[in-house]
């Protein structure tokens, strides 16, 4: 249920002002950035959310600091770290192949790389202020950015399949 409040906001955020506006540039456009926005939506979910029934008690916690010693529970081998690394990296892969996609289709590696990081660190600061039991890390930080590298790598080796889809779909 309360994840419910915030997947409603989410609904009518795209109900109410991007899908119309996606819609009117067409049905590429419409597809892309519907994709972009159900799997941000899928990242809010798994990283922050409930974020609105937490917003009154956001000070009511320390603020834990982010952890700075990159893969330190790599190194010292503490709680499931594999099975984080990894997570984290598929959870930017696809932000990483479809970045490039709803910026028409003329997103750089640099851009697509540093918005990767500026959506991750984002996340990495919320996660503690948001939930009291939650700690930010730059493994993670780093773990994200390296999967949103291999999602862009993933858009370059099927941008002529993506691309003939796209440009199909657009021609209908």
């Amino acid at each position: 249920m309360k994840y419910l409040i915030d997947f409603a906001a989410l609904a009518l955020l795209y109900g109410l002002i991007f899908f119309g506006k996606w819609r009117a540039k067409g049905k590429d456009i419409l597809l892309v950035n519907t994709l972009m926005y159900i799997y941000l939506s899928f990242v809010l979910y798994f990283t922050l959310m409930p974020v609105i029934i937490s917003i009154p008690f956001v000070f009511n916690h320390p603020y834990k600091p982010m952890n700075l010693v990159p893969f330190i529970d790599v190194t010292a081998r503490r709680g499931d770290f594999f099975r984080q690394v990894v997570l984290n990296i598929l959870m930017t892969i696809p932000f990483g192949f479809l970045f490039p996609l709803a910026r028409n289709r003329t997103g750089k590696f640099i851009k697509t790389v540093f918005f990767c990081f500026l959506m991750s660190l984002g996340i990495e600061l919320l996660q503690p202020l948001i939930h009291g039991s939650r700690s930010s890390d730059v493994t993670d930080l780093i773990t994200n950015v390296t999967g949103g590298m291999l999602g862009y790598g993933f858009y370059v080796i099927f941008k002529p399949v993506t691309f003939w889809i796209l440009d199909h779909l657009k021609s209908r």
